[in-house]
């Protein structure tokens, strides 16, 4: 009720008459025995106890403005002078433009889209992490060549407090307060202390997916990876996978997809290959079960991950990365009609 108040308050100060017909139209929608505020009033004795109190005062409030309103508009019409209370004289005659949604804000939504019909939930992690959660929770060795401060932005004066290098930790604080199953998909920024340039930055985006349960295997995660890029690139979209190492899965694979920008025939893109690669992927290794309190003689999972300016750039063929984080409207515009 209290909402259904704040909406009609709200409303209030738009309210404009040309005549005392409208006035008198106005008054009956507002202040008549019928009226919305009488109507308010009838549905009072309904309210919970707690709630009266407030209730009460809100009604009081949008009365009184209602009256004070009205007041107004009846001098106005006797003046004929207009309104112009509502009125920023500081504003530009110019036409002002509408904003775009940005490219990775479409990409990422249309992938939480995609997982979420499969039935993945959203998971979220903050982006200044602890060591433990960003590199030992995922089975990363103490000398790990991603711990090196080429890779990795550390707090000086904290050196177990980083800025995650990716949403891995997001997984691993599911894990540790969720008993499986689990399925989740983990977008969000990350950083990586890396020079910048067309094709590198120091942040960029991704998301991660996880699913734990029992008799999980790697056929599972090689259809719904299939079903994915599907959804996102066309039926005809082929897949392929290689054997590759990540720390926190084994066995561990990239996969590629077949190029969307020449149909597999070969171009500058995909390096002639007909190949683009765009995730890594892999079943959970059980050390990483482990280490976030699963069992993982019971449970097994699968993990994947990807870039979301890598299928950004598949999708719209933006070739620098730059671009995303220099907020030129002339490259958003470019995107009005994707919304």
């Amino acid at each position: 009720m209290i909402e259904k108040i704040k909406q009609i308050l709200a409303e209030v100060p738009a309210l404009s008459v040309e005549n005392e017909a409208q006035l008198e139209e106005l008054r009956l929608k507002y202040l008549s025995k019928k009226g919305l505020v009488n109507q308010l009033m009838a549905d009072f004795r309904n309210v919970a106890a707690d709630q009266k109190r407030e209730v009460g005062m809100r009604i009081n409030e949008l009365k009184d403005a209602l009256q004070n309103r009205f007041k107004d508009l009846k001098a106005q019409l006797a003046t004929g002078e207009e309104d112009h209370s509502g009125l920023d004289l500081t504003r530009t005659p110019y036409p002002i433009s509408l904003g775009t949604r940005h490219p990775l804000s479409i990409v990422t939504k249309e992938i939480i889209d995609i997982f979420s019909r499969l039935g993945f939930s959203l998971a979220d992690g903050p982006e200044v992490e602890d060591d433990w959660h960003v590199f030992g929770s995922m089975n990363f060795a103490d000398d790990h060549p991603a711990r090196d401060m080429q890779d990795t932005f550390f707090i000086e004066s904290h050196p177990d407090v980083i800025l995650r290098t990716h949403t891995s930790s997001v997984q691993s604080r599911v894990m540790e307060t969720t008993q499986p199953p689990i399925r989740v998909i983990c977008p969000g920024r990350v950083y990586r202390n890396e020079a910048i340039s067309a094709r590198a930055h120091c942040f960029f985006h991704q998301v991660e997916g996880l699913y734990i349960d029992k008799d999980v295997s790697f056929t599972d995660l090689k259809q719904v990876l299939l079903t994915f890029a599907r959804e996102m690139f066309g039926a005809d979209t082929r897949i392929r996978l290689r054997p590759s190492y990540f720390p926190f899965t084994e066995p561990s694979a990239e996969m590629d997809i077949s190029c969307n920008i020449c149909g597999d025939k070969g171009c500058s893109f995909c390096k002639h290959t007909g190949w683009v690669e765009i995730l890594g992927c892999g079943m959970v290794d059980p050390a990483v079960l482990e280490a976030n309190g699963i069992d993982s003689s019971v449970y097994k999972g699968y993990a994947f991950g990807m870039g979301v300016e890598r299928i950004t750039n598949l999708k719209y063929q933006v070739k620098d990365l730059r671009m995303f984080s220099e907020n030129d409207i002339r490259f958003l515009d470019q995107f009005m009609a994707a919304h």
